[in-house]
């Protein structure tokens, strides 16, 4: 921050490691902005990896963590939440920012976004790449938890294709 001025954050919707994971104290629990996102996408990388995520799993994981970070920054207010923390099998991160919410239309919308659209894709890739993935939002902020199970050997939900199955859709094309 550049002003001498010291900013009181907005509160973020409560959100505590629920009964399902266990309790467990996170792994990684820091606030974050536009700044620091490349470094706390590192961050997240090395400490999925060292929890037992590998190869595609991990990729998908940090590509997701990213873009909901990504989300906080440019739709929540400039700044936001993450908490990492390992469980039985899996390992879970939740995302919190102080933006005004996600509207009920948006958040129920699961269509791909179209391929020349530069914005959508973050809740969208979360939902197709991630095992688990939970969304609390209101006019206070919005909260996204994923869960990465460590090992890829379950079926995906029932709106989310198979590995290598875009359900005859082409991925938006790579300039």
């Amino acid at each position: 921050m550049t002003s001498s001025t010291p900013r009181t954050p907005r509160p973020v919707l409560p959100v505590e490691p629920s009964p399902s994971v266990g309790g467990t104290a996170p792994l990684l629990a820091e606030t974050f902005h536009r700044e620091q996102v490349s470094a706390l996408r590192h961050s997240v990388a090395a400490h999925a990896e060292a929890s037992g995520l590998a190869g595609q799993r991990l990729d998908d994981f940090v590509l997701v963590v990213n873009e909901l970070i990504t989300n906080a920054v440019l739709h929540g207010g400039g700044q936001g939440r993450l908490r990492l923390w390992p469980t039985t099998g899996a390992v879970c991160c939740e995302v919190s920012d102080h933006g005004t919410g996600i509207g009920a239309d948006r958040l129920a919308d699961r269509r791909r976004p179209a391929p020349e659209s530069a914005g959508g894709w973050g809740l969208w890739l979360a939902r197709r790449l991630s095992d688990e993935m939970a969304v609390e939002t209101g006019p206070a902020g919005t909260t996204v938890r994923i869960i990465a199970r460590l090992t890829g050997d379950h079926p995906p939900p029932p709106d989310r294709p198979r590995p290598g199955d875009l359900g005859g859709e082409r991925p938006p094309p790579v300039s």
